[in-house]
């Protein structure tokens, strides 16, 4: 039964490169994994090994290895729900003056 949902092993490891940053002009943490490597709706990406820290001012970069762990069916959807719902937030608006009548 599993054959007709996945399309590829549930859970893999992959190597990623992580650029992390804090300074005054920014603040941000990145990660490329190795292959371009689909993620999709619901899926999850960890990082192995030990926490990280960077002190304000300082810039790190570093490799480590990901695990990609697949959502199955019943999670991708509730996924893309879940996205669908918070989009609709964004739609409240109202094309009137304000004043009340």
């Amino acid at each position: 039964m599993r054959g007709l949902w996945a399309a590829g092993p549930r859970r893999f490891e992959i190597g990623c490169s992580i650029e992390i940053e804090q300074t005054s002009e920014t603040l941000h943490a990145h990660v490329t994994l190795d292959r371009d490597v689909n993620i999709r709706p619901g899926d999850e990406v960890l990082i192995q090994g030990a926490p990280i820290v960077v002190k304000f001012g300082e810039q790190l970069n570093l490799r480590r290895t990901a695990t990609v762990v697949r959502a199955g069916p019943l999670k991708r959807l509730m996924m893309h729900v879940a996205g669908y719902l918070e989009l609709t937030e964004l739609y409240d608006v109202s094309f009137s003056d304000g004043r009340v009548r």
